[in-house]
This record gives C-alpha cells, sequence and structure tokens, in this order.
C-alpha cells in the first residue's frame, strides 16, 4: 500500500512517525534514568546510533574527507551539548515540562538567525512574525516553569534546575540546526548524519566524568528505551528526516513539529499519569503558540527538526 501514496503522502506518514517516536522517548527515557546514570545512557545511545548508520551508510563512508570531518566534528559538539543537558535536564524535570521547552529551539532558530554571520545562504531573514513568537514562547515557558505566586523579581531563580538545563538544551539543539545549514549542502548526508553522530559519541565519551561516577542495572526497561532512542528516535529518524522533508512545504513540517511535545503529554499523562496544572496548561499552550506563530508565519524554507 505505502508504495501506491505519492511522495508528498508518504513523507508526511513517515515524518509524522518520527514525530511520534521523538514525542514517547521523553517517558521512554525518564524511566531509563532509574537504571542508568544521564551520560551513560547518552553514551550508549549515540554509540548503538552510530554502529547502526555507519553500517547502512558503510559505501559512503569510503570516501571521507577533510571537509566531512571537520564538518562532522562542528556539528556533533553542538549534537552532543543538547542530548546532554536534555538527558541531565530530564532527570530533574517532568517529561512534558521537558518536551514543551525543548520544542523552543524552533523559536531560538529564527531569533538567531537575526545575526547575519549565523544565517546561512538559503536562510530567509526572520520577519516580525518571529518576536511575536518568541514573546508567546518566552511566556509560557515562565508560567510552565515557575509555581504559583512568583513574582516578576525571583521569578529566575524559581525556575528549577532541570528546567534550565533542558533550556540549554534548546538552546545548543538551536545551534546544531544553525551549523547543519552551513555544512549539509557540503557533505553527503549519509556521512555527515553518521560522522557527526560518531563525533557526539566521542564527546559525550569525554564528558562522562562530568556526571559523577556512572551506574548501570541493565533492565528491559533501559534495554528498550536505548533500542527505541539509538535506532529509531537517531539512526531511523535522521535518515527519513533527510528524505521526507525533500517533499514537504515549510508549513506542513512545521505543523508537524509542534505535535512533538503535544505526544509527550499524551504519554506522559498515559503512561506516567503526569497532570499539568492550570498555569502549567496555559504555559504549554502559549509555547505551542509561540511555535506556530514562528514556523507557519515565518517559514520561507523546509524548517529542519532536531532530533530527542
Amino acid at each position: 500500500m505505502l508504495k501506491r501514496l505519492s511522495p508528498s503522502s508518504l513523507a508526511h506518514i513517515l515524518l509524522l512517525a518520527v514525530v511520534f517516536v521523538w514525542g514517547t522517548t521523553f517517558v521512554l527515557v525518564k524511566d531509563a534514568l532509574q537504571d542508568a546514570s544521564p551520560l551513560l545512557f547518552n553514551l550508549l545511545r549515540m554509540t548503538l546510533a552510530f554502529i547502526a548508520l555507519a553500517i547502512i551508510n558503510h559505501r559512503q563512508l569510503r570516501q571521507i574527507n577533510r571537509r566531512a570531518l571537520i564538518a562532522s566534528v562542528i556539528v556533533g559538539v553542538f549534537l552532543a551539548a543538547g542530548y546532554q543537558f536534555q538527558t541531565a535536564g530530564l532527570a530533574l524535570t517532568t517529561p512534558a515540562k521537558s518536551a514543551f521547552i525543548t520544542g523552543l529551539v524552533v523559536v531560538f532558530v529564527p531569533l538567531f538567525t537575526l545575526v547575519p554571520a549565523l544565517r546561512s545562504h538559503n536562510t530567509p531573514k526572520p520577519r516580525w512574525t518571529t518576536a511575536v513568537g518568541a514573546l508567546l514562547a518566552f511566556s509560557g515557558l515562565l508560567l510552565l516553569t515557575t509555581p504559583p505566586g512568583t513574582f516578576f523579581q525571583n521569578v529566575f531563580t524559581s525556575i528549577g534546575l532541570g528546567d534550565l538545563l533542558t533550556l540549554c538544551c534548546a538552546i545548543a539543539f538551536a545551534a546544531h540546526l544553525l551549523s547543519l545549514a552551513h555544512t549539509s549542502h557540503q557533505v553527503p548526508t549519509g556521512q555527515l548524519a553518521t560522522l557527526q553522530i560518531g563525533a557526539a559519541a566521542l564527546i559525550i565519551a569525554f564528558t562522562l566524568p562530568i556526571g559523577g561516577t556512572p551506574h548501570l542495572s541493565p533492565t528491559p526497561r533501559l534495554i528498550i528505551a536505548l533500542a527505541v532512542t539509538s535506532l529509531l528516535a537517531t539512526a531511523a529518524a535522521f535518515t527519513i528526516q533527510s528524505w521526507a522533508q525533500q517533499h514537504l512545504p515549510p508549513t506542513h513540517t512545521a505543523i508537524l513539529l509542534t505535535l512533538e511535545p503535544v505526544f509527550a503529554c499524551l504519554t506522559s499523562y498515559l503512561v506516567l499519569h503526569e497532570h499539568l496544572g492550570r498555569r502549567s496548561l496555559l504555559g504549554a499552550t502559549l509555547i505551542l503558540a509561540g511555535i506556530a506563530t514562528t514556523e507557519l508565519f515565518s517559514a520561507m524554507t523546509p524548517v529542519p527538526i532536531h532530533p530527542d
């Protein structure tokens, strides 16, 4: 049946599946972090993803040049930082909050492109809607991450450490997407996807001591989480994303992207019975509105989606 679908229809289905997987991984990882330290989990995830991609793209990897290596290391640094901040933050916050804050990456990307040096040749200058989207998202972030009764003078000290780490994750992922925009046209997709994950795995290995003494208990839930995040949410998602976005208009990509925190929130509610209060729900709604405003009304070219 899939063979009868047009490339556009198939791209919608596959990218929706990828976004769904990304949304569910927040709960999977949160649960698995009871059996593994955050940074060690990332190391295992990225190593498995690198092995899978190396097998898939082994022919392209035979023709690696210096440009590909340098580009992959640069992109891999930001990718590793994003995962390290996200997983460390997820251990200290809820899956729903983590997903909504991570979603701010699509607000940070156009904001950063206000700086001409950070804008690639095929990236349009941000429109005024970017500022509106950023204001909505920032307002939602404050409502989502601060307790009721918080006053302006102590609003930033009231944000939890897990939420701050996740915010750093969104900034790192935004830098990752910007670096991809500068390098993706210079390096074959298979090489860049594989080598950046390999570089990220090496960087994570070097930074492993930062997280204290690693611990690991090979339980079924940990094995399932590693399999899903490394093979589906990273290796397969990178491959599907690269193909699907060639057949989708930017507005469709943006709409699908806004569903990631929604899937995460629903999964968190169904699996962990996590409830968001009225204040948090309002904050989550404002963040989604900010993301939608930024992407639906500002995107002129296909928006690259961050891996989770």
